[in-house]
């Protein structure tokens, strides 16, 4: 009995996870649906809460040094307390909501080289928590996004990498503490000037907020340097936008000012 005890605070015997997701696909705004399991073990057991968390993972700044964390950023509760009955089966049925500034995963169906995403689910029991497997799940762009991204492609850029920074952007609405840069290599009309350029989207749910970043090339006598361009996009007219003229414009006009020339 005291060995069975033993076993039972170290948590074997105990129930078991698992969740199935009905669509690993989402949009920023979206929603992710599917089921968790929970299966009783060899003993009744007392649950505290079923909770999924969606995480990514994330490059901090610590002084001169640089690292990579996992970042838990929204976070749903499921349950209650509940009693799991030995090998009884609970399924708990959900639709979890994905925040409109979510970094964005998936192009096209490609994964963009640099992220992941993956959904959690944690199961409380007696104030110890059993952090699941991370449940990979895409993110897609938003109608908005993709007109932007696909402005960029036509000019000729071509992706780099993207990842997901911790801080904040400064003049914009934020709410969560990073934020995602997708990264290209400049298009041939621009490589004389440009390194590279860096596009940061903040969604929310009425407007879409678009962060450029040009990565400037030295010249003899002068060290690179970089420039900044904010605009907000309106959902109802993202469509009708030519954004590879905008962005052409803005790029040729943030160079001259600066002495640069395409």
């Amino acid at each position: 009995m005291v060995f069975k005890r033993m076993m039972q605070a170290f948590g074997v015997g105990g129930p078991s996870v698992e969740t199935v997701l009905s669509n690993p696909n989402a949009r920023p705004g979206g929603y992710l649906e599917g089921q968790v399991h929970v299966v009783g073990g060899d003993h009744a057991t007392d649950i505290e809460a079923v909770t999924l968390a969606l995480s990514t993972r994330v490059e901090v700044e610590s002084g001169d040094s640089e690292y990579e964390t996992t970042k838990e950023f929204h976070r749903q509760r499921l349950t209650g307390q509940f009693r799991l009955e030995s090998g009884q089966r609970f399924d708990i049925p959900f639709r979890f909501d994905v925040p409109f500034e979510t970094p964005v995963t998936d192009i096209y169906g490609q994964r963009l080289h640099g992220m992941t995403m993956g959904l959690r689910t944690e199961l409380e029991v007696a104030r110890a928590v059993d952090k699941g497997d991370l449940d990979p799940v895409a993110i897609h762009p938003l109608p908005a996004q993709e007109r932007i991204l696909e402005a960029i492609a036509r000019l000729g850029f071509r992706f780099s990498r993207a990842d997901v920074e911790s801080g904040r952007i400064y003049g914009v609405e934020q709410t969560l503490p990073f934020y995602q840069e997708i990264e290209f290599y400049p298009a041939p009309q621009y490589a004389g000037a440009l390194n590279q350029l860096e596009v940061t989207f903040l969604a929310t749910p009425h407007f879409l907020q678009v962060v450029l970043e040009i990565d400037k090339r030295g010249g003899l006598f002068t060290e690179g340097q970089d420039a900044f361009g904010r605009f907000t996009v309106d959902y109802a007219q993202a469509e009708h936008t030519d954004w590879a003229a905008q962005l052409d414009a803005w790029l040729r006009q943030s160079a001259q000012k600066r002495g640069l020339f395409f």
